[in-house]
């Protein structure tokens, strides 16, 4: 049976072909292990899902290349270019000079040690400009489809959009605030109105241009 076509949005990447709008996260707390990670990948591959959220800290990149190295030995796939991975340049890479090591790092699929800065203020205090300009030359290089941001309030992106050339294509934000959305009785309301679980509504809603689930 042909897995399912799935929903894809356009990206405002020139040459850049449509993200699948549908999305598997990767990152598991606690880890299970690379063995059942690979899996995991393999049975969604199966199943339809051809887009991937990744990062070095996740330890889940080299699991989906041998996910995907084994999806097309099975014929899931016809190559790697069918599946649209998503990784993170984290905070400790955040240097100009380190960002394309880090982004070749994640190209060949391998995690590497992670550690975490002991000084919260380490965290969020790079050089903005520096960083995107080396991303940008990723880009220009051909190393990456597309680049984008995570978790960056308005602030981040106004201070952002001041100097760039190639603008991010996705703001991907953390979603971890519980059952509040499920909970928001405006869906409740929403969802009864049209005869559909709230989780229906959400997911719906979730597929539209403006979100990637």
């Amino acid at each position: 049976m042909a897995a399912p076509a799935v929903p894809e949005a356009a990206l405002r990447h020139g040459n850049a072909r449509p993200m699948p709008a549908v999305i598997m996260g990767t990152a598991e707390s606690p880890p299970t292990g690379p063995e059942r990670t690979r899996s995991a990948m393999l049975a969604a591959v199966e199943v339809g899902f051809r887009h991937f959220d990744t990062a070095a800290l996740y330890g889940s990149e080299a699991p989906l290349g041998e996910a995907i190295a084994e999806a097309a030995r099975r014929g899931l796939v016809a190559s790697r270019e069918e599946v649209f991975a998503t990784s993170k340049l984290w905070c400790t890479q955040c240097h100009r000079d380190l960002v394309l090591p880090s982004l070749r790092e994640s190209l060949r699929l391998k995690p590497g040690p992670v550690v975490f800065p002991l000084n919260k203020e380490g965290v969020v205090q790079f050089d903005f400009e520096g960083v995107w300009r080396a991303m940008e030359e990723c880009h220009r290089l051909g190393l990456t489809k597309v680049i984008s941001v995570s978790n960056f309030t308005t602030k981040h992106l106004d201070k952002l959009l001041a100097v760039t050339i190639i603008l991010p294509a996705v703001n991907q934000n953390w979603g971890g605030h519980g059952n509040a959305m499920v909970e928001s009785p405006v869906l409740a309301e929403i969802a009864e109105a049209r005869g559909k679980t709230i989780a229906q509504v959400v997911r719906a809603d979730a597929v539209l241009p403006r979100f990637l689930p």
